[in-house]
């Protein structure tokens, strides 16, 4: 049996499920507003929602998508058996995600975030090309126009009661009066085009993306340009680079990921890894079929 995490939404779940059903595997989608009780039944954990019930030793696969196990807790009359009995079903929880976690499996709850910071030191030291990066408070030391700004965390959206907004990349323009909460800089290089690559299970499939003809899109190709989209084709990363990224990922615990890149003329500089990221478009412009292979190595 194939568990699968996932939000209620999400489209690229839709598409693996489909193609589990083509496979004839067997599978459970768990959301991420459901609530689970444990229990044990013959001597076995036994884990229960209103829509979802399943022995835990029944899964053979997950697939860590997004959202998380969420577990009903009860609550205690007095203070003190409440605090204690609330850390032990804090380590019963711990124990059930952990024996999922250990089955064959793309992605984990645990490691749903990394840290860009330390991906970016790692990177480094296993030999990558990374442009320059540091931290600041203020732009005293910054170079103008040579100079971007990004997120420290990995996701870039802030979530409105009526509407999501985007943070996207952007090149530090102008010097800033007052300090601010230490930012992310990193040097800007000129590329000749972007690189995406869908790594699962030491196979990397990747595509060029040419965003720099595009002033909305040439400092950050996720400011899309429906109207006319960048060009996006095959790519082979050199050897090199392909054995860097399974030691990359390797190190960091990921079974799955997007890795983004930049090209300029002989130079490929490693930029981020997103742990849950997008292969639909790679898997779409190139037709990669990546899908399929998701839900073929569950």
């Amino acid at each position: 049996m194939i568990l699968i995490i996932s939000e209620n939404k999400e489209r690229a779940t839709n598409e693996i499920i489909r193609w589990l059903i083509s496979l004839e595997k067997d599978f459970i989608r768990v959301h991420e507003d459901e609530v689970f009780e444990i229990r044990i039944k013959e001597k076995r954990i036994y884990i229960e929602s209103q829509r979802n019930c399943f022995f835990i030793d029944e899964i053979t696969s997950v697939w860590y998508r997004r959202g998380g196990l969420q577990f009903l807790r009860k609550k205690y009359d007095s203070q003190a058996v409440d605090i204690h009995m609330n850390e032990h079903q804090h380590w019963l929880e711990n124990y059930v995600r952990n024996f999922l976690e250990k089955k064959n499996h793309i992605n984990k709850e645990s490691n749903y975030h990394v840290n860009k910071l330390i991906v970016l030191d790692t990177a480094k030291e296993i030999g990558f090309d990374v442009p320059e990066y540091f931290l600041a408070d203020n732009t005293d030391n910054v170079e103008i126009n040579k100079t971007i700004i990004k997120c420290i965390a990995g996701n870039g959206i802030l979530k409105f009661q009526d509407y999501h907004g985007s943070i996207y990349t952007s090149v530090v323009e102008k010097k800033e009066e007052e300090d601010f909460f230490i930012t992310f800089f990193q040097q800007k290089i000129e590329k000749d085009f972007e690189i995406r690559s869908f790594y699962l299970n030491g196979k990397i499939w990747s595509m060029a993306i040419f965003s720099q003809n595009d002033n909305q899109t040439k400092v950050d190709y996720r400011k899309y340009n429906k109207e006319n989209p960048n060009r996006n084709v095959r790519y082979n990363l050199p050897k090199h680079i392909e054995e860097k990224i399974v030691i990359l990922m390797n190190k960091l615990d990921l079974t799955s990921g997007s890795l983004d890149f930049i090209k300029n003329g002989n130079e490929i500089y490693f930029l981020e890894v997103n742990p849950v990221g997008q292969f639909g478009n790679v898997s779409f412009h190139c037709n990669y079929g990546l899908g399929y292979e998701i839900a073929k190595s569950l």
